[in-house]
């Protein structure tokens, strides 16, 4: 039996967000913004190349869909309309998976709160 590794690499973006449920006065109807960290892991036996996965190849890749909500809007994506955690990690996922069909787990987080969402796949 081969073993199978999992490898993560690690992105951070800040974004701006609303949610529109739940009761007018609520705090998340406002616009506000967060911090966010983003984990994308790739699950696998090792590849001819000693790996599962290239993890520069992740870094960038992970880093791009990043770089695509940074200091933006969040609500102004289409799939993001209500930018939930968990929202987010099926945006990511779904960037992700194409590349890296051993993509397990995604992991969205805002660490100054203690918030966060894992998709595992």
């Amino acid at each position: 039996m081969k073993p199978v590794f999992e490898i993560t690499k690690a992105a951070h973006f800040d974004a701006a967000h609303y949610i529109e449920q739940g009761p007018a006065d609520h705090r998340y109807r406002k616009l506000h913004g967060h911090s966010f960290k983003v984990e994308a892991s790739v699950r696998g036996a090792m590849q001819d190349a000693g790996w599962v996965a290239d993890l520069d190849g992740l870094d960038a890749a992970l880093k791009a869909v990043a770089a695509e909500l940074d200091h933006g809007l969040l609500n102004d994506r289409p799939g993001l309309e209500s930018p939930t955690l968990e929202r987010l990690c099926l945006y990511f996922a779904e960037r992700l998976t194409p590349q890296f069909p051993g993509l397990s787990r995604v992991v969205i987080s805002r660490p100054t709160i203690g918030e966060s969402c894992a998709l595992a796949l």
